[in-house]
């Protein structure tokens, strides 16, 4: 098999697959959405999300490691997925108000790379995103996605400790609360 045909198919199984999760996402956010306060998630699901160093939207790697202290708001997403796009503008509205506090929100694109990429430079928001794959949906279920959907959160203290897991969309001001508490600890 060609280099030319390996991409191709490797880019139809990383769609399939994040098609499927945002489905299952989607259909588990109808019913309920989900926000976990102090979840029980492992040390080694932890410390594999911090020890991630992903290509931004610009391909420059970027490590996790470098917020650490932060307020961090890690936000698992896709340009394909409706609630993930419509949910955009509140996280750049956040980082824009809070990063000054110590607050940091990264967005990683369960995506493809030039996707990403045309949403970053048509969107030009405050925080970055970084660009993941459909290996990144096992972390997400260690880290509390077992319905393996789109959009989700995980909002770590600066203390390094996950303080909630999220699946589905922020919605109005429950960002905003959360960030006040964790922000002026």
């Amino acid at each position: 098999m060609n280099p030319t045909t390996r991409r191709a198919l490797a880019a139809a199984l990383i769609i399939g697959v994040s098609a499927i999760a945002g489905y299952a996402g989607w259909r588990t956010q109808r019913h309920v959405d989900q926000a976990t306060p102090a979840p029980k998630v492992s040390d080694s699901a932890l410390r594999q999300l911090m020890a991630l160093q992903l290509p931004d939207s610009d391909g420059r790697p970027q490590a996790l490691q470098q917020w650490q202290g932060k307020v961090l708001v890690i936000n698992f997403w896709a340009t394909w997925c409706p609630p993930c796009r419509k949910e955009m503008p509140l996280l750049d509205a956040a980082q824009r108000k809070w990063a000054d506090k110590g607050v940091q929100i990264v967005g990683i694109g369960i995506d493809e790379a030039d996707a990403i990429h045309n949403y970053a430079v048509t969107n030009k928001l405050a925080f970055p995103l970084l660009v993941g794959g459909a290996e990144l949906v096992d972390l997400t279920v260690a880290l509390g996605n077992a319905a393996q959907g789109l959009p989700f959160s995980v909002v770590i203290g600066p203390d390094g400790r996950v303080a909630q897991t999220k699946l589905g969309a922020f919605k109005d001001d429950a960002l905003e609360k959360l960030l006040q508490e964790l922000a002026t600890r």
